[in-house]
Parts: C-alpha cells; structure tokens; sequence
C-alpha cells in the first residue's frame, strides 16, 4: 500500500481508536479515545411522550467526534420513527463500566448498550436474544464469523457495531531487494524470507517481529495455532489446548527465535515499539492491527492474509439488549429496538458510521459497497474522505477471521497459560508437547 493509505489510516486512529475485551481491560490492545467530557443524564425507562415508545442507548465514545454522529443519527431516527421517542447517550471507555454497573444496580439499565464483552450479563439473565430483536435482513447481512462470535452455547446476545483484524504486513521494498517477490503464503515461505532478509541486511534489519510478552502472547498463540490447523478449542467447542497442530505451532515460533529472525526481547516486547520500529522500516515483517502504520511512515507496505490456513484474528465490540419487565408495551419496545437496528445496519448509513470512525464495518453489504465507495463518506472531524482501496484490502480479509473463546469461563486462565508456554517453550526450559499437555489438563482435566 502507498503512503497515502497509511496517512489517512492514521488519521483516523487520531480520531477514534479501538479495542475488544472485558471487564474494562481491551483485551486486543488497541487504545480508545476517551478524553471527550462524559453525558451523565439519568436514562428515563417508562414510556415516551404520548404514544411513543421510549427507548434508551448507550453508545461508548470511539473518537473525538462520536457524539456528532450519533446526534445526527438520533435526529434521523426519529424523523423515520415517529413512534419512537430515542435517547442517545455517548460515554467514555473511562468511565462506561463504572457507569453501566451503576444502572444496572439500580435497574436503571438502558435499552440497548455499545460495549465490550457480555459474557457476565449473559449470566446473570439480563440480556434478550438477539434473533428476538434482529430482522431476517440484519442478520443475513452480517459477517457469519462476527455473527457467531456473539453466542454462548449456539446463542447469539449481541451483534458485532465494528471491525477490526489482525493480518500480516510486509515491507515490500526490503523483501524485494533481499530477492522476495512477494508476500509470504506459507510458514516455509516465511523462514526463506526471513533467511534472505538476514543475508541481505544483517544485524540493520529485523525480518520478523514477534510478541509473545505478557501483554499479547495469547495472540501470537492464535496467530500461529491457528494457521497450523489447530487452534484454541476443537469443532466441538472443547478445549484442545494440546493438540498436534498447537504443538508444531509452539515449535515453530521456537525455531524463528532460535534462527535469530526476531526481535532480540520478544519475552518482553509488546507490538507497540514492533509497530513503530516497521513504521519506520527497520523491521521486514509482523503480524498486526489494520491501524499499525504510522501516517508519517514512508514505508512501501503490503498487507495479507496469515500464512498457512489464512486465518486472522477478528476484533469487534458489541452492541446488546437488555430486558425491562417494566415497559408497559413489551411488543412496542421490540419493535422499536428493531427498527434501531434495522436503521442503523442500513448499509449507506452504516458504510458512513465506519469511514467517520475509521473502521470495518462487521456486514457483508457495507463491506462490498466500500470497497468501491468509501471516497463519499468522510472521516469525522475532518474534510478527509474514505479510500476504497484501503477497505478492499481489510474487508476481504474479515470472513475469515476467527475470535478468541471469550465467552468460556476458563478464557483467563487459558490466555496466560499459552503465554506461559509459549515463553517457557521458547526459553528452553519444557518441551512443547509437555507444556500444552500441562495447559490441557490443567484446564479440562
């Protein structure tokens, strides 16, 4: 890709970054705006103004200029929906758990919620059923793989508001003057690269970043189990933490340590300074977020599929309903709550909200229309316009992503246990077989 893309790119990183995780804690490491003051009004519950139906939002503030949109959206909404009287409340990253919590302990709860992670309202019986509140139309309409990503137990809660993955990214220019035409397809296609760009440049050039600290090794796990054929659970959804395409992963991120093809501290070194160190075109490649290219970075960049199976990992935050035993019309706020959805995932509309934010949209429709529209819609907060090469490029690359188990009450102990192989591995102090064997019967017995 040309510079243009990553300035632009960035531009919309300034205005509005991203994250998907739980408790608070973004678990993909992708930061989130959050300096905007917050909207502190008390949601009203009981129904609307004369026979209109009261429905209340919580969207969480993605850039410096969320609350615009959606004042707009609101606006709009309701001039379609004259029955529907809707109340959109922006509120911070800083302050959306805390916040969420709170009204949920005094049932004051809103209607619809934009957060990250809905595993524990699952449980605690809060939450309606997607299918319950989403048209035929919305939800033929969004990526299988983020549809899915939402269920517990072959139940979807939640629809996916954004997206974002992890893909590789190679600096063409150093591959082609170390002899690589291109791209790497295969894990042996990235030991050659690797060698050649060694050979080519020596100790002046890393050719592969690797993270596989505390902060983000569970990702280099599914990065690589994955592409091996193995993976986190087995089609059935059970754990398979130590199956044989997971064990000849582990060994493989071994042997590109021990040829010398990484970074010198990929214990300790998160993708952040990996990330600047491509930007600034002295490391070859890494696997990372579609936002990772700095705006002032020259670098002659290309982004791909994972080598192997081609799977990457797929990001998005949720959008969820909450049930309220005490609306007066439990058939008019579904409706209402359908008529949300069915206006916001209209495919213009929707295509719009992702070039202002600076994301990918989670639908099939949106993904096809800006891959060949995106210089209509602009970037908040700026007179920039979308680039439809650039949203080709990710949006192709989303089918195929896959999620973390999140939804699996082990998840945590999961995520530190393949960062404590992997980096025990790797150091040499446990085999990779005896380590994933530990990890599996100490998580599924």
């Amino acid at each position: 890709m040309k510079k243009i893309l990553a300035m632009l790119l960035a531009l919309a990183m300034m205005l509005s970054l991203f994250a998907c995780g739980s408790g608070g804690t973004p678990s993909d490491g992708d930061s989130k705006t959050s300096t905007a003051p917050t909207e502190t009004k008390q949601p009203d519950q009981q129904q609307g103004g004369g026979d209109k139906t009261a429905i209340n939002v919580i969207i969480s503030q993605y850039g410096n200029y969320t609350q615009e949109w959606w004042t707009q959206f609101e606006k709009d909404f309701e001039a379609a929906n004259d029955t529907v009287d809707l109340n959109i409340e922006i509120v911070s990253w800083n302050d959306i758990y805390s916040v969420v919590s709170t009204r949920i302990q005094s049932k004051q709860q809103p209607d619809i919620l934009n957060i990250s992670g809905f595993a524990d309202y699952v449980n605690d019986d809060l939450l309606m059923k997607a299918e319950d509140y989403t048209s035929e139309e919305v939800q033929k309409k969004i990526i299988p793989s983020f549809w899915e990503s939402n269920a517990i137990d072959g139940t979807v809660w939640a629809l996916p508001i954004l997206a974002s993955c992890r893909s590789l990214f190679c600096n063409m220019d150093l591959l082609n003057e170390a002899g690589v035409t291109e791209a790497p397809k295969t894990w042996d296609d990235v030991l050659t690269a690797c060698q050649a760009v060694k050979d080519k440049f020596g100790d002046s050039i890393v050719p592969w970043g690797l993270d596989i600290s505390t902060d983000e090794g569970q990702a280099a796990f599914s990065y690589y189990s994955w592409n091996f054929g193995g993976g986190f659970v087995d089609a059935n959804g059970d754990w398979a933490l130590n199956s044989a395409e997971n064990v000849q992963a582990v060994e493989y991120i071994k042997k590109l340590i021990d040829s010398g093809y990484c970074n010198s501290a990929p214990y300790t070194d998160t993708r952040y300074p990996l990330q600047d160190a491509f930007s600034a075109g002295t490391l070859a490649m890494m696997i990372g977020p579609m936002n990772m290219v700095k705006a002032d970075s020259t670098v002659n960049y290309q982004s791909s599929s994972i080598p192997g199976k081609g799977i990457g990992l797929g990001v998005c935050d949720q959008l969820m309903v909450f049930k309220n035993d005490a609306a007066p019309d439990q058939d008019a706020r579904t409706a209402a709550i359908k008529a949300f959805f069915d206006f916001f995932y209209d495919c213009e509309r929707y295509s719009d909200y992702m070039v202002y934010e600076g994301f990918l949209p989670a639908t099939l429709d949106s993904s096809d229309y800006l891959a060949s529209n995106a210089e209509k819609h602009k970037v908040g907060g700026s007179d920039a316009t979308g680039d439809s090469e650039y949203f080709k490029t990710f949006c192709a690359q989303l089918p195929d992503c896959q999620f973390y188990p999140m939804q699996k009450s082990e998840w945590m102990d999961v995520r530190n246990g393949v960062i404590s192989a992997e980096q025990n591995v790797c150091q040499g102090s446990i085999s990779a077989q005896d380590a994933l064997d530990n990890l599996q019967n100490e998580i599924a017995g």
